[in-house]
């Protein structure tokens, strides 16, 4: 298993996301921060832990920006910075390049920067897979269900 971490929206819709798809082996969900000046604060993410041969990074990557307001800067980006944490210097490559890539799919400029990993918290255990907990719940109904439609209607091969 190869692993990247995610950041952007609600770190419960984003886990949401990466757990309804196949070759994601485990989601771990909390906040995370970088050694980058822009992003020492922890901020709400995913860690993703994947099989690359069932669904590759650039898919990750594309689900990740099509999931989340990947184009807009706002007042919580610190909170929910959109960004993608790396774990190596050849992953930190590739990823730049898929994101200058999936530009194309998108009419405003990408805000999503890649930034080196650093560290970790776990959120507590009661909020940890929240959407297969609490899928009835308004916020699951409003935010994330239609992510995961989204999903199975573009990305169906992978879920």
């Amino acid at each position: 298993m190869k692993k990247i971490a995610f950041g952007g929206g609600c770190h419960w819709c984003t886990e949401a996301i990466f757990e309804s798809l196949r070759g994601v082996g485990r989601v771990e969900q909390g906040w995370v921060n970088s050694t980058h000046k822009d992003a020492q604060s922890f901020s709400e993410a995913v860690i993703v832990h994947f099989d690359a041969n069932m669904i590759p990074l650039e898919i990750l990557i594309e689900i990740h920006l099509r999931t989340h307001n990947a184009t807009s800067n706002h007042s919580m980006r610190e909170k929910y910075r959109s960004a993608i944490y790396t774990f190596s210097k050849e992953q930190e490559n590739i990823s730049q390049t898929i994101l200058k890539e999936k530009q194309i799919l998108f009419d405003k400029p990408l805000i999503t920067k890649v930034y080196t990993f650093e560290s970790f918290k776990l959120n507590k255990e009661k909020f940890l897979h929240y959407y297969k907990s609490n899928p009835n719940k308004p916020f699951c109904r409003a935010y994330i269900e239609p992510k995961l439609q989204l999903i199975v209607k573009k990305y169906k091969d992978y879920t």
